[in-house]
């Protein structure tokens, strides 16, 4: 049973990294990092790291994902793609 929640989480990470490099708008990057982050705290949980899940979730999913976004809506777009 836990075999495959890792696997599925696992096959979820791998997704969400892929789509992160492969799409071109800067917000969609900085979503798919976050759920990427979410992915991997949940990842280190179910292998029993809980300290770095805690880590993971905090820094990586909130603060990143949140400054990210931040810094995407304070710039300015130059070309019309």
């Amino acid at each position: 049973m836990i075999w495959t929640l890792e696997i599925i989480v696992l096959t979820m990470v791998v997704i969400t990294a892929v789509a992160a490099i492969s799409v071109k708008d800067l917000l969609g990057a900085a979503v798919l990092f976050g759920a990427y982050s979410f992915m991997m705290c949940l990842l280190w949980a179910i292998m029993g790291a809980v300290d770095v899940a805690f880590t993971e979730a905090s820094v990586g999913a909130g603060i990143s994902t949140v400054l990210f976004v931040s810094a995407v809506f304070r710039t300015s777009r130059r070309s019309k793609d």
